[in-house]
């Protein structure tokens, strides 16, 4: 008796199956459209930047651009040839970074919409990307040596000269503060520019650190929070900068959610708004090409990061001390980032041996 209730429950659900009624062009077109829409606002509520967002909704646009049809659809066939045909000649970071985009999303397919889509369309939403197909970053990191300290201080030296003559002099001093804080404590450009004034914590530690609280988290991972220590002069830039500039943006100190770092632009109800990563990336490129022109078209924040990473690794501290300033999760990650100059090596070798020497002193016959 028991099996043959099991055997009717399995005929209702292959009568429900052949019954359904396919769904219209318009509907499954809105569906794509909400769909899109909800894989947007989840990777917002998981913390995600903005630029993350649009950069992965981006990747996705192009492939469905070229399939002409909804990614849902696609198959790993799919995925050989666009991978290996229309962007086999890419730069591997476009086709690890499509490649991430894709999978996630697909993996939010399987998560919200994959009992919907196949009642919807009679197909299962599986990711058309596997160990075979899915794109390998490259073989090596790119290497970004940084200029030389000499350089850098060349740099900031001409820049902050100009400031008194500058015509626009708040956002110029803006610009050149933010440049020297990712110099000085390897913070990335968009952590600089989502940093609040609250966010300077005067109280902590021997110089005040800056709660990065947007921090990039690995594998689009979500924001990964961490405390920086003002050191390397940071402390001083950051005072000069709020004591003297900000108030020439906005005035309101105690505003709750008041950028570091304002634009010139207001938001509705009065307030600055935050001033672009783009907007940095500009002036410091500008201000190479003033006052480092054997660098212009090189330097970038990122290349900041490398800078300050090398700079402290030169001064004595450790890879794990360093580790947690740029917020690396590895320290195979900073050591990348550690590049020396000049007889660097040589010199540290030289002390090794003297120390070596200094320890048998006395010792031999």
């Amino acid at each position: 008796m028991k099996s043959k209730g099991c055997g009717l429950t399995l005929a209702l659900v292959r009568d429900l199956r052949e019954h359904r009624v396919p769904a219209s062009a318009e509907e499954l077109a809105g569906f794509e459209t909400d769909v899109l829409a909800g894989f947007v606002l989840a990777r917002a509520s998981a913390g995600l930047a903005g630029s993350t967002i649009r950069n992965d909704t981006g990747h996705l646009g192009l492939i469905r651009g070229w399939s002409g049809r909804p990614l849902r659809e696609m198959q790993p066939a799919d995925a050989d040839a666009y991978f290996g045909r229309v962007l086999r000649d890419a730069r591997p970071s476009t086709r690890t970074g499509r490649a991430a985009a894709l999978t996630v999303y697909f993996q939010f397919l399987e998560l919200r919409h994959k009992i919907e889509i196949c009642n919807l369309t009679g197909r299962v939403a599986e990711c058309p990307l596997d160990e075979m197909n899915r794109p390998r970053a490259s073989a090596g990191p790119q290497l970004r040596v940084p200029p030389a300290g000499e350089e850098i201080e060349r740099l900031f030296s001409g820049w902050r000269e100009e400031l008194a003559t500058c015509r626009k002099f708040a956002p110029a001093a803006r610009n050149y503060a933010a440049a020297r804080l990712e110099a000085d404590v390897g913070v990335r450009v968009h952590e600089v520019r989502m940093l609040d004034l609250d966010d300077v914590r005067w109280e902590l530690g021997r110089f005040g650190k800056l709660n990065v609280r947007h921090g990039m988290g690995s594998r689009r991972k979500g924001p990964k929070p961490r405390l920086v220590p003002l050191i390397s002069g940071a402390d001083r830039g950051l005072r000069w900068f709020i004591e003297d500039v900000w108030g020439q943006f906005d005035g309101g100190h105690d505003r709750p959610g008041a950028p570091l770092f304002p634009s010139e632009r207001k938001c509705q109800d009065g307030s600055c708004s935050r001033a672009t990563a783009d907007v940095f990336r500009r002036s410091l490129a500008e201000a190479a090409g003033r006052h480092l022109p054997a660098w212009a078209g090189r330097l970038t924040p990122h290349v900041l990061r490398h800078f300050c990473a090398s700079r402290l690794c030169q001064s004595g501290m450790s890879l794990f001390a360093i580790q947690e300033l740029p917020g690396h999760s590895w320290t195979g990650t900073t050591a990348r980032y550690v590049h020396v100059h000049g007889t660097h090596v040589e010199d540290a070798w030289v002390a090794g041996q003297q120390r070596a020497a200094g320890r048998w002193k006395g010792l031999a016959p």
